[in-house]
């Protein structure tokens, strides 16, 4: 008696085919899975023995059942094959038709009681089924709104063994799942903050849109309590919206990670991560015998931000290097070398000193210079040299807290950098890039045009503040992403370049002073 039924396995944040092949024959009872399963497979003989006995299914007693998942060279994990196997020894004993297996694939991990539970990457196998050509995908229930995204494909929710079984004999008629892509988008694309919250700070909320606009990595340096936190958190919230495309690669993203929210369909606003100081180099960039994500992914099309950035390990932070300037990360194991997306924009935070109160002018400063020194450099030079804007955080005076008056809500700035953004898009759409801060060497020179006024300001800044050669090119990048709010699509004003130059305070010689 042979069986096949066709499955799924997640390598990164794609799915791959597996055909889970049941052959069953008289002899000394026993059953195999092969086929590089790892413990979590193998376990499911139990599971599977006890959902037959709970679900009143005769199991194949005295027989030899080998099962093998192939292609045998991937590694197979987890009891997403729970479903597929159950079923296909089903087929083999004659109690599922095997009329309908050629038509689904199958996943889901089956309890003891014989109903079904939900597995990681659902949207990802729903893809991979659409692209195999399969009529639909037999899903368990909780998975299916966020597999129903995909169209075209026929999206069945079970919710026990029982289920799967009635729909495959055609018993039992389950209408597929089907998702409101527009109403999702309508319904769910809400931020609990918005911009209009922030009192004050009207310079930083301007770095902000700067930042937003050409993708810029931001640092923010000021006393504890400055809203430094509040402030970064608001930052997604004038992003332009996700496109379908953008949802999808970071829905299927959180999926494999197991962090999709429940009863949600599909992640329509930019994500935001704030991880704590404390997290290792496996939580932040990924990792683990199977990698998986981590939180610079799980950041992808969004923000990541790093408050009291001194605080984390260096080696941690360097780590972020790779990530920041292409992309995306690789995680290279003996089993396998993974690479998830990991466009995102860098926003950090941290105090001027170790007490955070130099240059206050109503709290004293305890810290030495020594003190100052070894705090700042706690972060690297080439890593510092990713972060395009430099801005400082003030404590926000009463009187501000108290204005009633009228802040531009992130409706209005996202309108903003939209529109700059869009002008981004149009000029560099045979660049392969999509924000100012993603231009290289070539790019900044045909692009960055300066007027001479311009190009007399930046030269005296160079020389009189000591700047380096990076800060110049990030200067350029800057001024361009000015220049494109304003509307100045071809040239660099020297209003832009003066503006440019206030953000790069912690590039000059002195940098107790650089503010």
């Amino acid at each position: 008696m042979y069986a096949r039924v066709y499955s799924a396995a997640v390598k990164g944040i794609d799915a791959c085919p597996v055909e889970a092949e049941i052959h069953i024959i008289r002899g000394q009872p026993f059953m195999t899975i092969v086929g590089l399963p790892d413990t979590g497979v193998k376990e499911s003989k139990d599971r599977i023995r006890s959902a037959f006995s709970n679900g009143k299914y005769e199991f194949p007693h005295g027989t030899v059942t080998t099962i093998n998942l192939a292609p045998a060279d991937i590694k197979k994990e987890g009891p997403v094959y729970d479903l597929p196997i159950a079923v296909g020894i089903l087929a083999c004993t004659g109690q599922v038709s095997e009329k309908n297996l050629c038509d689904y694939s199958i996943v889901g991990e089956l309890a003891l009681d014989s109903s079904v539970r939900p597995v990681r990457g659902a949207l990802s196998m729903a893809l991979r089924a659409k692209q195999d050509g399969l009529k639909g995908l037999i899903i368990p229930a909780e998975n299916a709104p966020e597999a129903a995204v995909v169209k075209g494909l026929d999206v069945i929710p079970v919710s026990s063994l029982a289920d799967a079984v009635g729909f495959l004999n055609g018993l039992l008629p389950i209408k597929p799942c089907v998702a409101d892509l527009e109403g999702i988008f309508n319904s769910e694309n809400i931020y609990e903050m918005d911009f209009s919250d922030v009192k004050g700070q009207e310079n930083v909320k301007r770095a902000l849109v700067i930042s937003a606009s050409g993708g810029h990595n931001m640092l923010m340096v000021g006393p504890p309590g400055s809203g430094k936190t509040m402030l970064a958190k608001v930052l997604p919230t004038i992003l332009p919206p996700l496109t379908l495309t953008e949802a999808l690669e970071t829905t299927r993203i959180h999926s494999v990670a197991g962090y999709m929210p429940s009863k949600k369909s599909l992640i329509v606003t930019r994500p935001y991560r704030s991880p704590h100081h404390t997290i290792s180099n496996v939580g932040l960039v990924g990792g683990g015998s199977y990698p998986r994500p981590g939180e610079i992914s799980l950041a992808h099309n969004g923000v990541l931000f790093l408050d009291e950035m001194p605080e984390f390990d260096r080696r941690t932070l360097e780590v972020l290097r790779q990530p920041i300037e292409e992309g995306k990360v690789t995680i290279g194991r003996a089993i396998a070398s993974l690479t998830y997306p990991a466009n995102i924009m860098l926003v950090a935070a941290m105090n001027p000193c170790p007490c955070g109160f130099l240059g206050e002018p109503k709290k004293m400063c305890i810290c030495t210079p020594k003190m100052i020194q070894h705090y700042m450099s706690r972060i690297s030079g080439p890593l510092m040299d990713r972060i395009d804007i430099h801005i400082q955080v003030p404590a926000v005076p009463y009187k501000d807290l108290s204005s009633k008056t009228y802040s531009e809500d992130s409706k209005t700035l996202r309108e903003q950098v939209t529109r700059a953004r869009c002008i981004q898009q149009e000029r560099f759409k045979n660049d392969g890039i999509m924000t100012n801060a993603r231009m290289n060497g070539r790019q900044v020179k045909k692009y960055c045009i300066l007027e001479p006024e311009a190009e007399g300001l930046i030269r005296n800044a160079m020389e009189n503040l000591g700047l380096s050669v990076r800060a110049y090119v990030r200067l350029l990048k800057i001024g361009r992403t000015i220049a494109d709010l304003d509307g100045n699509t071809v040239k660099i004003r020297p209003q832009h370049i003066s503006e440019a130059i206030q953000y790069r305070g912690l590039d000059r010689a002195d940098k107790s002073l650089s503010f």
